[in-house]
C-alpha cells in the first residue's frame, strides 16, 4: 500500500491516454541501488569532483583515470537489478503506446524488458571511439570480478582507426545526441500523458521536456518523494517512489 493513493482524475487520465511517455531520472535507478552521479564518488573516488571526471578536458588530461571510473560504474550497475518501477514500465508498454526516455546511463530499463527510445545522456554500455566516433564492441565479461575499482585503466584502442575508445556517457559541456534529443522532443510534444519519474528537473535541456509536454496540452505527472523544480509546472505531483507508483499506473488499463 502506497502512503498516498492517486486521485480518481489521475487514474481516469491514465486509463484514457493513448500516447504515454515515461521520462526517468536518477531517482528511479537509485531504488535499485545505483548511486546518483554525485553519490557515486565514494571510497577511492571520494577525492574527485565528478565535474572534473566527466568532461572532455578530463579525458584529454588523463584518459586512464576517466576510463577506470566509468568502467567501475558500469560494473557496479551490472551487480544490481531492475526494480518494480522498471518492470512496471515494461508491463505498461504491452497495453499502451508507451515511449521510454531516460536521463540515466544505466541499462535497467532494458534489462526489465523495455525498449528505450532515447538515452539523453548516453549509456555506460555504448562506448565509442574518441576519434572516428564509431561504436566500440567490447566484451561484457570485462566486468567479471570487478568488485574493487582500479584507479587507472588503459582504454582499449579503436579497431578502425586506433584512437582510444571513450565512455558512451555525455560529458559536461557536450551537446546531447541529436537523434536522442529529436526523438525525446517529438515524444514529449505528441503525448497525452507524461510520467516524470525520479528527476529533479534541474539538468537542462532534458528538464525542458516536461515543460514542452505541458505546453502541448499533455497531462504531466511527477512521481517523486521530494518537491522539485518541476512541481509547480506539472499537472499532478505524487509524493511516492517509482517502485510504488508505476505498478499502480501500469495496472490501471
Amino acid at each position: 500500500m502506497t502512503p498516498i493513493e492517486p486521485d480518481a482524475a489521475l487514474l481516469d487520465t491514465v486509463r484514457s491516454a493513448e500516447r504515454v511517455v515515461v521520462f526517468s531520472g536518477a531517482g528511479m535507478s537509485a531504488e535499485s541501488g545505483v548511486p546518483t552521479f554525485r553519490d557515486a564518488l565514494t571510497g577511492l573516488w571520494a577525492r574527485f569532483d565528478p565535474t572534473e571526471l566527466a568532461t572532455p578536458q578530463a579525458w584529454e588530461r588523463d584518459p586512464d583515470l576517466v576510463w577506470a571510473w566509468y568502467e567501475w560504474r558500469a560494473a557496479m550497475v551490472r551487480r544490481v537489478a531492475p526494480n518494480a518501477g522498471h518492470r512496471a514500465v515494461a508491463d505498461w508498454a504491452r497495453s499502451a503506446q508507451l515511449t521510454v526516455v531516460t536521463q540515466n546511463v544505466d541499462d535497467l530499463h532494458e534489462r526489465a524488458g523495455s525498449a528505450v527510445a532515447a538515452h539523453l545522456h548516453g549509456s555506460l554500455y555504448a562506448p565509442r571511439c574518441g576519434g572516428c566516433t564509431r561504436p566500440a564492441e567490447l566484451d561484457d565479461d570485462r566486468f567479471d570480478g570487478m568488485a574493487e575499482p582500479a584507479e587507472r585503466m588503459t582504454p582499449p584502442s579503436c579497431v578502425h582507426c586506433g584512437a582510444a575508445v571513450r565512455p558512451g556517457a555525455v560529458w559536461f559541456g557536450e551537446p546531447l545526441p541529436d537523434a536522442a534529443w529529436a526523438t525525446a522532443a517529438d515524444a514529449a510534444e505528441n503525448c497525452d500523458l507524461m510520467v516524470v519519474v525520479g528527476t529533479s528537473g534541474v539538468v537542462y535541456p532534458a528538464a525542458e521536456l516536461p515543460l514542452r509536454a505541458v505546453r502541448a496540452g499533455a497531462t504531466v505527472v511527477e512521481v517523486n518523494p521530494q518537491r522539485t523544480d518541476l512541481t509547480d509546472a506539472v499537472t499532478h505531483s505524487w509524493r511516492v517512489t517509482a517502485a510504488e507508483a508505476l505498478p499502480i499506473l501500469a495496472a490501471v488499463r
